[in-house]
């Protein structure tokens, strides 16, 4: 990407930054409201865990992998980013239509989202080389889908009468009891066999270089 061009893309995504914060400060009853019980969802025993292990694999595994853009400061800043937001961006996406989220809830969301697996890793890239990471439009999709699928393993709940269900599916969004991971350990390894194999080649080069 030549460099003006990247300049103008830097600045148009952070003046969306600059706008979402704006927003979030206008909204911030309805956030706080809307997430009363969210830092406790997120310091569930199993979670911590599962983010240890993966802001682990995101950090250490980076000089091993073979690609350039990927180091320990992006590895670990994204995977923390996609803990703490994921589970409420991507809720807040899956309720938009049935619940009637609000457009400045919904584009906080988006925000929040491309900010945490794209943009913090486009801005950091450029502020190390010099120059807009040729992988950047690539790194959308990848990363998104890594994205959604954390939002999902974090929202994992177990409900009576129901069985096995996100909780943003649920009326108390983030006020339903915590489940232990003995009751939703089906679908939380479906989802994380999904991102170990969405992973592989790199752990796979990883196992390679150990050698």
């Amino acid at each position: 990407m030549p460099r003006s061009i990247a300049i103008a893309y830097i600045i148009g995504w952070s003046s969306l930054v600059l706008l979402a914060l704006v927003l979030a400060v206008r909204e911030r009853r309805a956030i706080a409201e809307g997430t009363r019980g969210y830092v406790a969802s997120l310091l569930v025993p199993w979670k911590l865990i599962a983010f240890a292990l993966a802001f682990a694999f995101f950090v250490f595994a980076a000089p091993y992998t073979g690609d350039p853009t990927w180091d320990w400061k992006d590895g670990g800043l994204m995977s923390l980013l996609t803990y703490l937001t994921a589970p409420w961006s991507v809720g807040i996406v899956a309720r938009t239509r049935k619940h009637g989220v609000r457009a400045p809830l919904l584009f906080i969301a988006l925000v929040v989202w491309m900010l945490s697996a794209s943009w913090s890793y486009d801005g950091y890239l450029f502020l190390r080389d010099g120059r807009y990471p040729r992988s950047w439009a690539a790194n959308i999709p990848a990363s998104s889908a890594l994205y959604v699928a954390a939002g999902m393993l974090f929202s994992l709940v177990h409900v009576k009468d129901r069985g096995i269900v996100f909780d943003f599916m649920t009326p108390e969004w983030k006020l339903t009891p915590r489940s232990g991971f003995g009751k939703i350990a089906l679908a939380a390894s479906i989802l994380i066999v999904g991102v170990v194999l969405a992973l592989s080649p790199f752990v796979l080069e990883v196992v390679r270089s150990l050698r």
